[in-house]
């Protein structure tokens, strides 16, 4: 019998290489997302609307049972905090932190009935370290770290398991975005930018997305029943430095 994992923000990037991954180990993988995606049974979702993401999920429930939530939906922004505006922070805390409070809160009451569940949290490196120009950015995936913590402590009795994955630098359409902005307002050449990212690195080179993705799976399986209120870092031994 196929186990059921819903995932916000699967449509590309490391929540695309979930989405895959999980369908080939026999999970029915429902995507809430704003861009359609082939891969998962597709449901159109603005994480940024509590009462949206509750009601699509409530939906789900309905005919399965709720076996894995990835909260994956995010966006990155680039600034220090004197060039971080209001809507620039509420943006991305809405997208970011507030996404993946809606979509724990609205899992929980099936996992706590099934005393079953797995809750996986995409936070960043960047909750371990800081990085410049990152103010918003950091402080969001801070956030999404206490809430894994705080979440497994808080349901740990009805068996529900909440972890956060820790990225460094993958090789994303995100990560290629943030490059281009940054190429288009400095003027670097982006393949040296690219290059000098690698350098960074002690394995020398950057994560992919897919192998994020197999540490997420291991996360949700019952190999790491016994793992709860980590953050699981996952950034070529970046953080270590």
């Amino acid at each position: 019998m196929k186990k059921t994992c819903v995932i916000t923000g699967g449509s590309s990037g490391i929540g695309l290489s979930i989405v895959k991954l999980f369908e080939q180990n026999n999970y029915r993988v429902f995507n809430l997302d704003l861009t359609k995606s082939t891969f998962g049974e597709f449901c159109q979702c603005d994480v940024t609307n509590v009462t949206q993401v509750v009601n699509v999920i409530n939906e789900i429930s309905k005919e399965h049972t709720i076996d894995v939530l990835i909260s994956n939906a995010g966006i990155h922004f680039s600034a220090n905090i004197e060039n971080t505006t209001e809507t620039d922070l509420d943006k991305v805390f809405n997208i970011n932190v507030k996404g993946a409070y809606a979509a724990i809160k609205a899992v929980l009451p099936s996992m706590k009935i099934n005393k079953n569940g797995a809750i996986i949290l995409m936070s960043s490196d960047q909750a371990l370290i800081a990085k410049h120009n990152s103010f918003a950015y950091n402080l969001s995936k801070s956030a999404l770290a206490s809430m894994a913590k705080t979440t497994a402590l808080d349901y740990a009795s009805f068996n529900i398991r909440a972890n956060a994955v820790c990225p460094g630098t993958i090789e994303t359409p995100l990560y290629h975005n943030a490059i281009d902005n940054y190429c288009q307002k400095s003027g670097a050449n982006k393949a040296e930018v690219h290059r000098e990212e690698e350098a960074l690195q002690p394995l020398n080179r950057l994560g992919q997305p897919e192998e994020v993705a197999e540490l997420v799976l291991f996360l949700a399986s019952d190999k790491a029943k016994f793992i709860t209120g980590s953050l699981q870092v996952i950034d070529g031994g970046y953080t270590t430095q």
